[in-house]
């Protein structure tokens, strides 16, 4: 039994006509008649009576007619379905994210991808680094929001820039260097630095490193931390200063002090990262919705 043969019957059940069902089908009368008797001799029983007069459901055809619609009209659906996903309209897509970085565009992102494809379901992964560029490399995420890592580790990848944010100091509000309009990076080489835990975000460290290298002096880690909330509450504490970008004001709001850093070190680099192998269609759309939001003017830092 193949889902022709139940399109047949159910055509010529509602039309009681084998000639008007074979117009509408496109197919010759003799072939239409030929499939309606294959499928009555594998079902074991007559579903339609011929006679002079025409043609009328038998009782077991009155029985099937509306057990074949139901069957046609899952497939329809199924093939509905299989095609949204095609063209990223349903399905579940898994997206990776940095959380600092990502704290003005992730939400703005999802916002913008749910009015583009609201059949899509987004799982999101807050991990680090190394975590996101393993999630991407062994297929279990499919793009990710985050820092654009060191080049070496985009072996197979392929990072696309959506925003950059200056670099700041974060200072406890009652810290001296806080009055400052800026900060001389020399001016912190004297201070206890607050950084993120180096295992798991090696390009801050990264960062570090050049930022203090035009000093000519050593700069001192006293803490590690593995989020951004651990990281702002030992700055508010007083127990150190921390190097974080602009973006890091929407999380701190009045607990911290932001200033900028002079000379001013390179911006952070944030944007998506992706296999270079093809995205599928729904997490095209997320890429394009980024893409999007990216165009618009940042938020007041």
């Amino acid at each position: 039994m193949e889902l022709r043969h139940l399109r047949y019957f159910v055509t010529v059940a509602e039309l009681l006509s084998f000639t008007r069902a074979a117009t509408r089908l496109r197919v010759a009368q003799p072939a239409l008649s030929r499939q309606i008797r294959d499928l009555e001799d594998e079902l074991g029983a007559p579903l339609l009576v011929r006679n002079s007069r025409g043609v009328r459901l038998s009782e077991a055809g009155a029985v099937f007619l509306p057990e074949a619609k139901a069957v046609l009209q899952r497939a329809a659906e199924a093939a509905q379905a299989v095609r949204a996903v095609v063209r990223g309209e349903r399905g579940e897509i898994h997206v990776g994210y940095a959380p600092t970085p990502t704290v003005e565009l992730l939400p703005c992102t999802l916002h913008a991808f749910q009015n583009l494809a609201p059949g899509v379901r987004v799982t999101l992964h807050d991990l680090s680094t190394e975590e996101l560029l393993r999630g991407l490399h062994d297929g279990r995420l499919d793009l990710c929001l985050m820092v654009r890592p060191e080049p070496k580790a985009l072996r197979g990848l392929r990072f696309e820039l959506l925003r950059e944010y200056p670099m700041c100091v974060a200072l406890s509000p009652a810290h001296p260097l806080a009055k400052l309009k800026r900060v001389v990076v020399e001016q912190l080489v004297r201070e206890p630095l607050v950084a993120y835990t180096r295992s798991d975000y090696p390009e801050y460290h990264a960062m570090l490193v050049d930022l203090f290298r035009s000093t000519g002096q050593n700069y001192r880690v006293v803490a590690e931390q593995d989020s951004a909330s651990a990281l702002l509450a030992s700055v508010e504490s007083g127990r150190g200063v921390a190097v974080v970008p602009a973006c890091m004001s929407i999380l701190a709001g009045g607990r911290v002090r932001l200033r900028p850093l002079h000379p001013a070190p390179d911006a952070l680099a944030v944007g998506t990262i992706c296999r270079v192998q093809k995205l599928s269609a729904a997490a095209q759309k997320f890429l394009q919705a980024a893409r999007e939001v990216a165009k618009e003017p940042a938020l007041p830092t």
